[in-house]
């Protein structure tokens, strides 16, 4: 189940925060494999807040492959436009964003 704890406030940080930021985790027409939610993983525990686009070769919708990646990785889906999802999650040993 994909965690929704944050409010609309900490939701609009963290939104501005994600427009400067470029995907790094990018879906292709395997869709959301292992290897991808392990890189996902890996990145979000580092930067606590990722961008993640869906190519257009991937066959499912766009939306659903980004609510399936927040529920596997664990993480709080922030937003979604078009082909972009912004996820984040809270890395408690090494904080790095602080959520008003």
């Amino acid at each position: 189940m994909i965690r929704n704890s944050l409010t609309g406030k900490q939701k609009s940080f963290l939104r501005s925060m994600g427009q400067a930021l470029e995907p790094v985790v990018m879906i292709g027409k395997e869709g959301v494999t292992p290897t991808v939610v392990q890189s996902a993983r890996d990145v979000i525990k580092k930067r606590e807040l990722i961008k993640v686009r869906v190519l257009q070769n991937c066959l499912a919708e766009p939306e659903d492959v980004i609510r399936m990646l927040a529920e596997r990785v664990d993480s709080n889906l922030v937003q979604i436009i078009g082909r972009n999802g912004l996820l984040y999650k809270k890395n408690f040993e090494k904080t790095k964003i602080e959520l008003p």
